[in-house]
C-alpha cells in the first residue's frame, strides 16, 4: 500500500527539486532562447524565423503529449529505484544525451526530430519533477519550495548562458556544455532524494488504453478550481512564451549582429535573475507566513503584462532591458506561489502525478501553441502586435485567480463546490 508520509529530509529534498528543475528548465530554455535560433540561422538562413516556429511548436506538442503520460506512468511504477527517481533518471539523462546530439545535425528535419524527442524526455521528467514535490514537500514549507523553483527557472538557464558564452562558438560544444550542466542537475537529485518503492493499491488496474487518455483530463465540471487554477497557469505561461522571441526583436528591430545576440540575451538572463531572486524568494516566504497565494498571482499577473507593454513599444535596446525587469518581478510572484497553489488543487494524492502533469500541460502548450500563432501577429503589426497580444492574456490570467479558492477559503459558500 502506497503511504505519503515524508521520506526525504525537507533540506536535501529542496536541494535535489533544485537539481532536477535547474537540469530541465536550462535544457529547454538555452536551446529554445540561443541555440536553436543560431543553430537554424546556419543551417537555413533568412528562413531561420520560420523554421524556429516550426521546430518550437512541433517539440511543445510533444512534450505537451509527452507529461501527462509521464506522470500516470510514475504514479504506477514500481520500480525499487523509486517512482519518481526512475523517470528522473530516464526522462532527465535521455535528454541530455540527445542535446549532446543536437551540436551535429545538419538539416532542419534532424533538428525537428532531434527536438522533440528532447521536450518528450524533458515532459516526462517535469511530471516526475512535480510529482515528488506533490508526494513529499511539507504543506508549511510549499511555498518556500515554489519560490525556489520561480529561482530555479531563471537561475538555471542563465548558468547555461553564463557557460555557454564562455566556451568558443563551435555549435557541438556549445550543445554538449548544456548537455553536462543538465546531466549534473539529474545526478545530483538522484543522489540527495529518497523515492521508496510504490506498492500498488488492492484491486489497482493495470494501465490500459481508456486509462492512459484520461491521462490528459481532469474533468472542470467536478473540479472546477482545479479547472481555473489551470487555466491561470495557461494564460501567464502563454505571456511568458515571448522571451523566445527576444532575439529575433534585437536582430530584426535593432539590427543588432548576430554575434552579438548571445552576449545581449545573458545581460537579459542576468537582469531577470535578480529581479526573479527578489520576487520569488520574498513572495515565497512571504506567502507561507501570511497564508495567501492569490494576491501574488494577481499582482504578478499584472506586472508582467505592464512589461510586455514596455517591450511592445520600446524605442530602443533600454527600454527592452526595462520591460523585461518588470516582467521578471511579475513572472518571479507568480511562480512563487503557482506552484504552491496548484498543489492544493489537486484532486486526489494517490494521482498526483497524473494530476499534477495535467496542469503542466498549461504550462507545455503555449510553447507550442505561441510559435503557431508568433507568425500571424507578426504579419498583422509586428513586434508590437506579438508582445501586446500576450501582454493580454498576462492581464487576463491574472484576474482569472479570482476564481480559485485562497489557503482556508476552500469550505467557504462562494468556493465548497469548487474543491469537492
Amino acid at each position: 500500500m502506497t503511504t505519503h508520509r515524508l521520506r526525504t529530509a525537507q533540506g536535501r529534498l529542496i536541494a535535489g527539486l533544485v537539481g532536477t528543475n535547474a537540469a530541465a528548465y536550462l535544457g529547454a530554455a538555452v536551446p529554445l532562447n540561443l541555440l536553436l535560433i543560431t543553430h537554424l540561422t546556419a543551417i537555413a538562413g533568412a528562413d531561420a524565423t520560420s523554421e524556429f516556429s516550426l521546430v518550437a511548436g512541433i517539440g511543445g506538442l510533444a512534450g505537451l503529449l509527452a507529461n501527462p503520460l509521464g506522470g500516470r506512468i510514475s504514479d504506477r511504477t514500481t520500480a525499487r529505484f523509486g517512482r519518481r527517481r526512475t523517470w528522473i533518471l530516464v526522462g532527465g539523462l535521455g535528454a541530455a544525451l540527445l542535446l549532446m546530439v543536437m551540436g551535429w545535425t545538419t538539416a532542419v528535419w534532424q533538428v525537428v526530430l532531434g527536438w522533440a524527442v528532447i521536450m518528450v524526455l524533458i515532459g516526462v521528467q517535469q511530471a516526475a519533477n512535480a510529482a515528488l514535490a506533490a508526494d513529499q514537500v511539507a504543506p508549511e514549507r510549499r511555498g518556500t519550495a515554489s519560490g525556489v523553483v520561480a529561482f530555479v527557472a531563471l537561475a538555471g538557464p542563465a548558468l547555461g548562458f553564463a557557460l555557454v558564452s564562455a566556451v568558443p562558438a563551435v555549435p557541438w560544444l556549445q550543445w554538449a556544455v548544456v548537455a553536462a550542466l543538465s546531466a549534473g542537475g539529474v545526478l545530483m537529485t538522484l543522489l540527495l532524494v529518497r523515492d521508496p518503492q510504490h506498492r500498488p493499491l488492492a484491486g489497482e488496474s493495470r494501465l490500459s488504453p481508456a486509462i492512459v487518455l484520461r491521462s490528459y483530463w481532469v474533468s472542470p465540471r467536478r473540479h472546477p478550481a482545479f479547472a481555473w487554477a489551470w487555466a491561470v497557469r495557461f494564460m501567464i505561461t502563454a505571456a511568458w512564451a515571448c522571451n523566445s522571441y527576444l532575439a529575433f526583436l534585437f536582430t530584426q528591430r535593432f539590427a543588432v549582429t548576430a554575434d552579438a545576440v548571445p552576449g545581449l540575451i545573458f545581460l537579459l538572463t542576468l537582469v531577470g535573475i535578480a529581479c526573479v531572486a527578489v520576487t520569488a524568494w520574498l513572495t515565497g516566504w512571504l506567502s507561507d507566513r501570511i497564508r495567501r497565494q492569490k494576491p501574488f498571482v494577481l499582482v504578478g499577473g499584472l506586472l508582467l503584462a505592464t512589461g510586455l507593454i514596455v517591450v511592445a513599444l520600446a524605442p530602443g535596446i533600454p527600454a527592452v532591458f526595462v520591460g523585461a525587469a518588470v516582467m521578471s518581478l511579475g513572472y518571479g510572484a507568480f511562480l512563487a506561489t503557482d506552484f504552491a497553489l496548484c498543489l492544493r488543487m489537486l484532486p486526489d494524492p494517490e494521482s498526483a502525478g497524473k494530476d499534477f502533469a495535467v496542469l503542466n500541460i498549461a504550462s507545455i502548450l503555449p510553447v507550442a501553441v505561441v510559435p503557431f500563432a508568433a507568425p500571424a501577429l507578426l504579419a498583422a503589426g509586428g513586434f508590437t502586435i506579438l508582445f501586446a497580444g500576450l501582454a493580454v492574456f498576462a492581464a487576463a490570467g491574472a484576474v482569472s485567480i479570482l476564481r480559485v479558492p485562497d489557503i482556508g477559503q476552500e469550505g467557504q459558500p462562494r468556493f465548497a463546490a469548487m474543491t469537492r
